[in-house]
Formats: structure tokens, C-alpha cells, sequence
């Protein structure tokens, strides 16, 4: 999986990029492509990075007037949706639409840029939405993106993570294809004990590259 972030320099002080490169993303990879709007107006452009090539949207809680009708929006259009949250923004603001939604993603930084240190709050935050699911017997996946690095990677997926993201660890490592199988062996490793006995278990942990 690609995890792609979109910023248009109004919801996040960054620019990225539109819907063209992830076309020609699209015509070279048969990779997931997982993307991240961090922009303000989320319902006018998920439909055309799904258009693009994206597999999934999701958008920010705080940027969504009508939360609920964006992410039907998105799966209308045949990709899955899922919800982010900042830093700030607790669980419970959430509840629902945890029924409606295919992923909720935690932010783990203050979005916007890379290279930032890992917030410890989010670990709770996530053990959260994984005492939710398992009460609610749903079956969302979580995901989380900012400072994941081989030092917490199996910290989080011990507390309920299923996809993580990982830029700048894998980016500035001097190997990137070592750092990548090594996060991945940690979070296969901690996910094995943390599920070995569970009824109900997510799909399994994944590692995605953000771009």
C-alpha cells in the first residue's frame, strides 16, 4: 500500500500534489493507493483522486461540515472511506459514524509535514477506538501516521493498529529496504501476540509508505 498525502495549503500550511501525478502513479503501481486529504474542501475533490486511482479517501473530521455525507460520498464512488482525527480532536467525536466508516485514521502529529516527533497521547487514543470496535463488534480497521519508526511500531500495533504509515523513517534511513522489513517484522510480530487469541481480528497489520 501507498499511502498518499494531499495538502492544499489552506487546511495544512503544505502543497502537494493533484490528481495527474496520482494518475501517473496509478499507470506504474498496482499497489493500494491510500490517500490523505488534508484540504479544505473534501467532497469536491475525492471524486476526482478516486477518478485518479485511489482505493481509498480519507478525510479530516475537522474539515467535514457534513461528515457523514462525505464518507458515503466516497464509498458511492468505489473506494473505501475512512475518517482522520488531529491531535486534538478526541475519539468520542467520532462514535457516529464508526458504523459507516471502512478505516479511521489517527494522527500521531500535527498534520502538515514530515519529520515530526510521535505524540504518546495517541497510543490511548488508539486502545480507544479498538475498545470500541471490539464492544461494537465492528470491523473498521485503524490506522496510524506520524513519527512511526522501528522504536514504536510494535507499541501501537499492540494497541489496536492495523495499517501504519511510515515516511521519514523509511525515507531518510540510509537503507530504505531494511527499514521497511524491519518495521514490518516488528509489527507482524507484535500483532501474532496481541491477536494469537482473539475471536474477532482485523485483517492483519500492514506497513504503507507515505509519499
Amino acid at each position: 500500500m501507498l499511502h498518499v498525502d494531499i495538502m492544499d495549503g489552506h487546511f495544512v500550511p503544505n502543497l502537494t500534489i493533484g490528481p495527474p501525478v496520482v494518475e501517473s502513479l496509478r499507470r506504474v503501481t498496482k499497489l493500494k493507493l491510500d490517500h490523505h486529504l488534508m484540504i479544505e474542501d473534501p467532497d469536491f475533490f475525492a471524486p476526482l483522486f478516486i477518478k485518479a486511482g485511489a482505493t481509498s479517501v480519507s478525510v479530516h473530521y475537522e474539515a467535514c461540515r457534513h461528515l457523514h455525507r462525505s464518507l458515503q460520498l466516497i464509498k458511492g464512488e468505489g473506494a473505501k472511506a475512512g475518517v482522520v482525527i488531529n491531535p486534538a480532536s478526541p475519539v468520542s467525536l467520532l462514535v457516529d459514524v464508526l458504523e459507516v466508516v471502512d478505516y479511521v485514521l489517527v494522527m500521531s502529529v500535527n498534520p502538515g509535514f514530515g519529520g515530526q516527533e510521535f505524540i504518546p497521547h495517541s497510543v490511548e487514543k488508539v486502545r480507544q477506538l479498538d475498545r470500541y470496535r471490539e464492544d461494537g463488534g465492528l470491523r473498521f480497521a485503524i490506522e496510524i501516521d506520524g513519527g512511526i519508526s522501528e522504536h514504536n511500531v510494535a507499541e501501537v500495533v499492540r494497541a489496536g493498529v492495523d495499517w501504519v504509515v511510515a515516511g521519514t523513517s523509511v525515507f531518510h534511513a540510509p537503507d530504505p529496504v531494511f527499514a521497511i522489513h524491519e518495521m514490518q517484522q516488528l509489527a507482524d510480530q507484535a500483532f501474532r501476540e496481541t491477536w494469537r487469541f482473539a475471536s474477532l481480528a482485523p485483517a492483519g497489520a500492514q506497513t504503507s509508505l507515505r509519499m
